[in-house]
């Protein structure tokens, strides 16, 4: 059944049923508002609240059931943001200058540079907005993301966010429809003149001014990323929704927007191999990569795990499974190394020795017994500090490990089985800094706009900085939607 969230605002109009407790069925057609958005996740719903309180009328059409809205947006925890001293809900400053520094030495200079800036720059007054819509921020947490100076946390994580979002929009008198998917986009010299959206068995048009597309990427679509990585793609784990197929995306590119990053690039981390298919979220990662060893299926290690802090690297670590045989590998720790990261969510296979521990995991036994031997060899005994940049290295190994390296050596031994767990695909559409949708032509289009995952590609080209998806949808969120009503009611 298709629902929708019916505040003052819609049953005024008439276009809808009566509200009843907070959803109604849909009745009458078709649809006409001043901005359409395209999405129901953390970038929609800062776009649809932003384009609100500019005045105009909102409708939110949201691929998903209500209990699922809000695509990979629910399994968020944090936002990186600049800031100076004095936040309550960080242990330090983090200038603008050392954000921008720290995105380009995980995404490199393939960024676009003045998108970058609009990003950090806004970012300073996203956490003070998002409380303004209700969102409610708790003290960092500890461990090996070290993000306590960096980034602030939810209190109750994505979707307590969401629901925050939710209220606001429907106190505000912003529109919803769920299990609504847009297709049909019309498009004429540059200009957005409407689409249909599907919601049960049938097409119903909407017209509006201007749209918000926030409708996330492609990674959840094996067969798109097939395109790629050939059969390897049935290897992936999507982390988070089963809905961002990337169908808005696709519309959009054939349409004429002008494609932008990689499309073979995602930002994918090491999730536990026997995590489900879709929608295991975060709770699927393990952070256990920088304390130990990671290992192919031929016992061989294959990558620095202590290259650099984690959240600088852990969204490599996907990608680099990815290209191993099978798309799987193994992290290898000792019982010394569990107080050093978050407990995973599945339970480590556990032995007694590492030739007991390969026999577990199914790993050649002689293969993985002399990777752990070698790598022990070559520790450099130094002050292990899982907190800074320490001299715990290894010595003449290929590949080698420049922190945190200790050996294996405490009993008993415990293996997680390695995944690539894609997080959201960079392959997007360009953008300018207004987030206007740019055009193949080399024009901007006046009432097209995007924001989140679907132009995060503009940014981020490669690797990923912890948190710093969420600052691009907030922030050019709220851009996409205060630009589309000022368009929609001018």
């Amino acid at each position: 059944m298709q629902y929708c969230e019916t505040p003052d605002a819609m049953q005024a109009s008439g276009r809808h049923a009566t509200d009843t407790g907070g959803t109604a069925q849909l009745r009458s057609q078709p649809l006409e508002t001043d901005v359409l958005v395209v999405g129901g996740g953390h970038a929609a719903m800062c776009a649809a609240l932003s384009a609100r309180a500019r005045g105009a009328r909102v409708l939110v059409a949201e691929r998903a059931p209500m209990f699922y809205r809000g695509g990979n947006s629910r399994h968020t925890r944090d936002v990186r943001f600049a800031h100076g001293p004095g936040n309550t809900y960080a242990s330090g400053t983090y200038p603008q200058e050392e954000l921008l520094a720290d995105l380009a030495g995980v995404t490199g200079t393939e960024m676009d540079t003045g998108l970058a800036r609009v990003a950090v720059e806004g970012s300073q007054e996203l956490p003070g907005w998002m409380a303004a819509q209700g969102v409610a921020w708790q003290k960092p947490l500890a461990g090996t993301l070290h993000l306590s100076r960096t980034n602030v946390f939810m209190l109750g994580g994505g979707r307590a966010m969401l629901n925050a979002y939710y209220r606001k929009a429907r106190r505000s008198g912003v529109d919803i429809l769920y299990n609504a998917d847009v297709h049909a986009i019309a498009v004429a010299d540059g200009q957005f003149r409407g689409a249909a959206l599907r919601l049960e068995d049938r097409d119903v048009p909407v017209a509006a001014r201007s749209v918000v597309f926030a409708a996330g990427g492609f990674e959840a679509n094996l067969a798109w990323l097939g395109r790629y990585w050939g059969e390897a793609a049935q290897n992936f784990v999507v982390r988070g929704s089963p809905y961002n197929t990337g169908d808005v995306l696709a519309e959009l590119l054939e349409l004429g927007a002008m494609p932008v990053a990689d499309p073979q690039g995602f930002h994918a981390v090491a999730v536990d191999g026997r995590a489900p298919r879709f929608d295991g979220g975060i709770v699927t990662r393990l952070d256990s990569v920088p304390f130990g060893i990671v290992v192919n299926r031929r016992g061989e290690r294959f990558y620095d795990e202590g290259e650099d802090f984690w959240p600088k690297r852990y969204a490599i670590w996907g990608g680099l499974i990815a290209r191993q045989d099978g798309q799987v590998a193994y992290s290898i720790v000792d019982h010394a190394a569990l107080e050093n990261f978050l407990p995973s969510v599945f339970p480590p296979l556990t032995a007694r020795t590492i030739p007991e521990l390969a026999d577990a995991l199914g790993l050649p036994r002689d293969a993985l017994t002399a990777t752990v031997a070698r790598y022990n060899e070559s520790v450099h005994p130094g002050r292990f500090d899982p907190k800074a940049l320490d001299a715990c290295a290894t010595e003449n190994l290929l590949p080698p490990k420049s922190h945190w390296a200790l050996p294996i050596a405490v009993p008993p031994y415990y293996g997680y089985p390695l995944r690539p767990g894609i997080t959201f695909t960079y392959r997007g559409v360009a953008v300018d800094q207004g987030a206007h949708v740019r055009l193949a032509s080399g024009a901007v289009s006046p009432n097209m706009f995007a924001a989140g995952e679907i132009m995060a590609g503009n940014i981020l080209r490669k690797g990923y900085l912890a948190g710093f998806g969420l600052t691009i949808g907030g922030v050019f969120g709220r851009i996409a939607g205060e630009g589309a009503a000022l368009c929609a009611l001018a």
